[in-house]
């Protein structure tokens, strides 16, 4: 069994994030790994080209970090060694840039299974962390019934 001291969870704050946060808290207790849960916040106004102020802790991150705690408590056990990460950015470069910086063994994330326009149009984050990570990468698919409620969703 590979053996990890620190794994780095991308986190979304959906359904198939909950479910690589179970993965990533199951390899963090096997290993007695710390496991960083990220949550990477979008600026408002980021797509506008109004500036936005430079704040230390800028609300939206502080009310990120308030709500990736309340998701921690309610999902991981008590004995996981955990800490919480909240930046603001493009998750595709800061899920990276913090995983070199805190030097994780190992990235779980979860991919929204997009494919065809809406992949073209959306992008996959998962695949640029894939291709630009330094350490492996270990990516949760959708299950079957959120790929079925989405395609519902998509054509209704």
């Amino acid at each position: 069994m590979l053996k990890y001291t620190k794994i780095l969870c991308a986190f979304e704050f959906d359904d198939n994030s909950i479910a690589a946060l179970h993965l990533a808290a199951t390899l963090a207790k096997e290993s007695n790994a710390t496991l960083y849960i990220l949550h990477i916040t979008k600026v408002p106004n980021q797509d506008m080209d109004v500036p936005v102020p430079i704040d230390k802790n800028p609300r939206w991150e502080r009310d990120a970090r308030t709500k990736l705690a309340r998701v921690a408590k309610k999902e991981l056990a008590a004995d996981i060694k955990i800490k919480l990460e909240v930046a603001s950015g493009l998750p595709s470069v800061d899920i990276v840039r913090l995983a070199n910086e805190l030097d994780v063994d190992l990235i779980v994330m979860a991919t929204h299974g997009r494919s065809g326009l809406m992949h073209f149009m959306m992008g996959s984050v998962t695949e640029e962390v894939i291709k630009e990570a330094t350490c492996p990468v270990l990516v949760i698919r959708p299950s079957a019934e959120t790929q079925k409620a989405r395609s519902e969703t998509v054509t209704a």
